[in-house]
């Protein structure tokens, strides 16, 4: 089957666009096998499926986590656990922060709750502080920071939310050359030093469950228009590579186009193919302009399509207002307390996994009704599987968006 790409991005606009890719964003670096084919224009295009990835994180997306029962953001699957023993010490410890961004909602509201998590393990005296420089989604800055850490040579512990995989792979390698523990979470880097790596199970998982979501509540033949917020971008890449493999097994037509995540663009896209015939089916690689999407049917006036979009607050209010049929996956946003609360683990020099991986499961049309109760409330730009519901300041902090 053949598709159909349109690009609606800038050259300029992509490198802003880089930050949104955050609102979802994974930490499965690119394959490292993957290869360029020729397109019919004679560039090239990176092939982005990767069939022993997708078969690992479709079987994964069956594991019953371990762990505490009602904390997923200490659950874990397929876990090597590895030995900390080496870090254990006691007093209040200071943690090292270099974050890529703070740049979307999906980063914000983790970083609220990563927040709030520190200040419970301060009263706890597990943290003394915990210094953050934040990259605003620039490679260099963010070397930089992690070079200022390490030449401080205060850190007692370095967390690590990556910018890019490769680019900052040699600072991380520098950090976890200073025998301190190196905890990275969320993207992931080329070097596995770090004492631990946290993520969700991936962007293929992400794929499977949406693109399995539309082929059951779809017909072979029947067309599902795929929006897209940016090219080049691993995890998101992964998402459209799983989702349009399984689209292609089952028949679905499927066409695809780059948004920038602009609402207008999301509507001219949806009604330009309304123009050429039905939609059956809309596909998201992220929640950003999920509502833009369903607001073009409304306009042309024809019926909801099957849709995914994510658990961002305005979809799930969108979907439980039109009654459409709908699944909202997930990138577990919870995954942001995990860091500060392995280095508690490691300080007292208990085991931690060495792939830290969390669970990721979707909202589905069950379960609406209860995250739409449980953040009643919150902000559009709230994600509803946060997980600080247990924190201190909720759920007022979350609500006023009281970002430090």
């Amino acid at each position: 089957m053949r598709r159909s790409v349109k690009i609606a991005t800038t050259a300029v606009a992509l490198v802003g666009l880089f930050a949104l890719a955050g609102c979802s964003t994974d930490p499965t670096v690119a394959p490292p096998d993957a290869s360029a084919a020729p397109t019919e224009d004679g560039g090239e295009t990176t092939e982005w499926f990767d069939q022993e990835l997708f078969d690992t994180q479709m079987a994964q997306r069956e594991v019953v986590p371990e762990g505490p029962e009602g904390e997923p953001y200490l659950q874990h699957i397929d876990a090597e656990m590895v030995d900390t023993s080496q870090y254990a010490s006691t007093g209040p410890k200071k943690a090292c922060f270099a974050n890529a961004s703070i740049s979307n909602p999906w980063r914000q509201t983790g970083w609220i709750t990563m927040n709030q998590q520190l200040k419970v393990l301060q009263e706890q005296g597990v943290i003394s502080e915990m210094e953050t420089r934040d990259a605003q989604d620039s490679d260099d800055t963010q070397i930089a920071d992690i070079d200022y850490f390490i030449s401080e040579g205060n850190c007692d512990v370095f967390i690590i939310s990556p910018n890019s995989t490769a680019a900052m792979t040699p600072a991380v390698q520098r950090a976890c050359d200073t025998g301190k523990p190196v905890i990275v979470f969320d993207r992931g880097v080329e070097t596995d030093c770090p004492v631990t790596f946290i993520h969700p199970i991936g962007g293929f998982a992400w794929g499977i469950d949406t693109a399995q979501f539309l082929i059951d509540n779809l017909e072979e033949g029947d067309k599902v228009v795929g929006l897209r917020i940016l090219p080049g971008v691993d995890v998101l890449e992964q998402r459209w590579a799983a989702a349009e493999h399984m689209f292609e097994e089952a028949g679905i037509e499927a066409v695809d186009y780059f948004t920038g995540a602009d609402p207008a663009e999301i509507k001219s896209i949806i009604a330009d193919e309304l123009a050429k015939g039905d939609v059956h089916g809309v596909w998201m690689d992220a929640g950003d302009g999920a509502v833009a999407a369903i607001e073009a049917f409304e306009d042309a006036g024809v019926d909801y399509p099957v849709m995914t979009g994510e658990d961002e607050m305005s979809f799930l209010r969108k979907w439980k207002e039109t009654g459409l049929t709908g699944l909202a996956p997930v990138y577990s946003n919870f995954q942001w307390r995990t860091p500060l609360l392995a280095a508690q683990k490691i300080f007292a020099g208990e085991e931690v996994p060495k792939e830290w991986v969390l669970p990721q499961e979707p909202i589905t049309a069950e379960e609406v009704d209860q995250y739409l109760e449980a953040n009643e409330g919150m902000p559009d730009g709230h994600y509803a599987k946060f997980g600080g519901e247990n924190l201190p300041g909720y759920p007022e902090v979350w609500q006023e968006r009281q970002i430090p």
